[in-house]
């Protein structure tokens, strides 16, 4: 997954296997930034009242794809990592996005200060 900002939109590409272990269609997730409600590295709540339609679940191994909570629709790409990138939406597809990446803290940094 290879995250970045340009201009004033945050774009999430995901690799061909992650488009396939959550079961989409998007390669590319472009979110405007004033569009980001909240961003935190906090590690998120799950529980077995979700709704994973499509995706893929493999406890403690990956959770990825699109999940309905009683919150609404959401994206997760998590693996074994616990490096956090928790995206809160507002006028988007999905209410929330819930990633693992690479140095999460310095992405947190860098989305709030583009904000």
């Amino acid at each position: 997954m290879n995250i970045s900002i340009v201009g004033d939109k945050l774009l999430i590409d995901l690799e061909w296997y992650e488009q396939l272990w959550a079961f989409t269609l998007n390669k590319t997730f472009e979110i405007p930034l004033n569009h980001i409600k909240r961003v935190s590295t906090e590690e998120p709540q799950s529980n077995w009242a979700e709704i994973r339609a499509p995706g893929t679940f493999l406890p403690g191994v990956i959770k990825a794809g699109t999940y309905y909570t009683r919150n609404g629709k959401e994206f997760w790409y998590v693996t074994r990592e616990r490096d956090y990138l928790v995206l809160e939406l507002e006028d988007e597809a999905f209410k929330k996005m819930v990633l693992t990446i690479e140095q999460s803290e310095a992405w947190l940094n860098r989305i709030q200060g583009e904000r």
